[in-house]
């Protein structure tokens, strides 16, 4: 089979279509002809070597697909040959074949595209866990989404306009109008003024209930900021760290020095008790290495069964352009995710 490898760590060059072996579905799994890939931040890190724990290159990254039941293992209930799925993929979804455990595996409607369907897993699954399960998130409570043109942005605000909440976002002036669509009824554009301040101003002082960050850490202390009482920052991500195409290790050490005073370290937490607000951090990989999805399949697989969702496609690459991909998401062209293609 084909696939997307990263040869080293670097740049987008050094990813590469290359031959590697096919994979066999074990028993209890699924194998899938990917149709779609979805790309994530988390790739680009991977790429750049500033992510942990990615494996080591020669690699393939990847976290969620979409194509074709092309064979199933032994024990396997419930898919046959030929079925439309998504997957959840720990790793490998860069990929013409992958092969995963049947729980990772969701029916992809006849209404939806593979590209729509590489979009859902990640996003839709990091901000049901984020504005749900971790954020407890009520119909009329106020939320603010960092990045919320982005494919975990735009996930969450249909998750929260579906509970019924009144939802900010962050987003450049000219995307805008597309989050508006969505259910955002009060974009921001943090390049003209400051988002905290914004915030504050349009609540009249009150501040928002649930804050979902992945831009940090320096954002991280400002989002806090605008909680009000009893409300919650879900820190998912630190997308400071990575400056455009590559590594930046300035960066990454600012960031890293950084982190114990913008987050919340011991000190802060009697403060934390006065201030009756609460932090969580948010690592979906962790997530999915120490308990697996069970918990954030099933949601999903209800809001895709009652049509509740509609993943948002920005662009589509083909394989070969690979690293194309990555510097368009890098650059933040997109809204809404971006995928590969294998066709």
């Amino acid at each position: 089979m084909r696939a997307v490898v990263i040869s080293k760590h670097g740049g987008p060059e050094v990813l590469q279509v290359q031959e590697r072996p096919d994979p066999v579905a074990g028993p209890g799994q699924v194998r899938v002809a990917v149709k779609a890939a979805g790309i994530n931040f988390a790739d680009l890190m991977a790429r750049s070597g500033i992510y942990p724990d990615a494996p080591s290159p020669p690699s393939v990254v990847g976290y969620e697909v979409a194509g074709d039941v092309e064979s199933v293992g032994e024990g396997v209930d419930g898919f046959a040959v030929g079925d439309r799925v998504v997957a959840g993929t720990r790793f490998g979804g860069y990929a013409e074949l992958v092969a995963v455990d049947q729980g990772q595996v969701l029916a992809l409607p006849d209404s939806m595209t593979y590209e729509q369907g590489a979009a859902l897993v990640v996003n839709y699954a990091t901000a049901y866990a984020g504005l749900v399960m971790m954020g407890g998130l009520r119909e009329g409570e106020r939320m603010l989404i960092q990045a919320a043109a982005g494919g975990v942005g735009i996930a969450a605000i249909q998750i929260a306009s579906g509970i019924g909440a009144e939802i900010f976002g962050t987003a450049s002036a000219s995307k805008h109008d597309a989050i508006r669509a969505q259910g955002c009824e009060h974009p921001i554009d943090y390049h003209a003024v400051d988002f905290a301040e914004e915030v504050m101003r349009i609540t009249g002082g009150e501040g928002v209930d649930v804050v979902m960050d992945a831009i940090g850490p320096t954002s991280f202390r400002k989002s806090y900021r605008i909680l009000r009482q009893g409300g919650r920052l879900i820190m998912f991500g630190l997308a400071e760290v990575q400056t455009g195409e590559r590594r930046s290790i300035p960066a990454l050490v600012k960031g890293l020095v950084r982190m114990p005073l913008a987050t919340a370290p011991w000190w802060k937490s009697l403060a934390m008790m006065n201030e009756n607000k609460s932090v969580a951090g948010l690592n979906m990989l962790h997530w999915w290495d120490r308990e697996g999805l069970d918990r954030l399949i099933e949601p999903l697989a209800a809001g895709l069964a009652e049509g509740r969702f509609d993943p948002v496609v920005s662009e589509s690459f083909a394989f070969e352009r690979a690293g194309d991909a990555h510097s368009f998401l890098a650059d933040g062209k997109n809204t809404g995710k971006v995928v590969l293609v294998t066709g």
